[in-house]
């Protein structure tokens, strides 16, 4: 296959492009998704952060409290810059609508890339398998960009998104954005039509243009391997100066002090949280957090 292809961005830019695994995680305790609308607009949500952040959707799934897109980036930091995207904009509309406030504050985003065949063709076939998640078939499920992939025919039918009028953007798009030039169609039901916001063609040559095989590698997935390989597992090693500033950043943010006066219960706290969002070592977290290196190694479950 070819994983590392030449692609035109949504700047017009001709650029050599990479996939990327993104993941809106961490919502345990809210329900982000409580109807159709709520689904609609994460999905258009990801469409306008795409568009914004220069990227290219693969495929996508929007489920009750997460979401995962597959993307084609220049590179990590806009792979990255696309989920926080993201997650800023559906804040804003989870707070337009429900009055709720810094409701995504505790969710995290990851930006992991796609670095081997492997790699990219069972990000592919995860994502919209999480349709199990809501309790639906994966051929069914309205909110994934799977009905996009390998359709036989004439494509579907729909209205430009390009023809809207400002408000009809504002309603239907939830944006103020000028989308004069993209090729995204609607639906009857004023819903994004996957095949025409999707790089269907990347993914259906990921799997040797075998809808068969697709299928086959949806089928045959371990979910929690996958969770552990895609979301859990993969972290990014920082240096001392950017965890130590991540931890400061979460301190004022958590407790409203300086990372040096709080107490070492409130560091431990904090060293249990980071250690999910980027990999450390006992040394880095001893020295940044200036505790006993037993310490820093109990509190990451690990030995000194």
């Amino acid at each position: 296959m070819r994983r590392i292809v030449n692609h035109e961005l949504p700047d017009g830019s001709i650029r050599q492009v990479y996939p990327f695994h993104i993941s809106l995680e961490g919502m345990e305790c809210i329900v982000l998704c409580r109807d159709d609308r709520d689904y609609d607009a994460m999905v258009k949500v990801l469409c306008v952060a795409a568009r914004r952040k220069n990227v290219i959707i693969i495929i996508y799934a929007v489920v009750s409290n997460h979401c995962h897109v597959a993307v084609l980036a220049a590179g990590q930091e806009d792979a990255y810059a696309f989920g926080q995207e993201i997650k800023r904009m559906y804040a804003m509309w989870f707070r337009r609508r429900y009055g709720e406030n810094a409701v995504l504050r505790g969710s995290d985003v990851k930006a992991i890339l796609l670095d081997s065949d492997w790699y990219v063709r069972n990000a592919l076939a995860y994502i919209p398998r999480n349709a199990l998640d809501n309790g639906c078939n994966v051929s069914g499920y309205r909110w994934t960009g799977y009905r996009g992939m390998f359709r036989s025919g004439p494509p579907e039918a729909g209205r430009k998104v390009s023809s809207l009028t400002k408000r009809e953007r504002e309603r239907i798009m939830h944006t103020g954005d000028a989308l004069n030039e993209v090729g995204w169609l609607i639906d009857s039901r004023e819903e994004l039509i996957p095949e025409s916001i999707c790089e269907h063609r990347y993914l259906e040559q990921a799997f040797e243009g075998d809808p068969a095989f697709f299928l086959k590698t949806i089928g045959g997935q371990n979910a929690a391997e996958m969770e552990e390989k895609l979301i859990n597992g993969p972290r990014k090693m920082v240096t001392d100066g950017e965890f130590f500033n991540l931890a400061n950043e979460t301190c004022q943010r958590w407790f409203q002090a300086d990372l040096s006066a709080i107490s070492r219960e409130r560091k431990y706290r904090l060293i249990s949280y980071l250690s999910k969002t980027c990999r450390t070592t006992v040394p880095q977290t001893a020295r940044v957090f200036g505790l006993p290196r037993d310490f820093a190694a109990r509190a990451l479950g690990r030995k000194s």
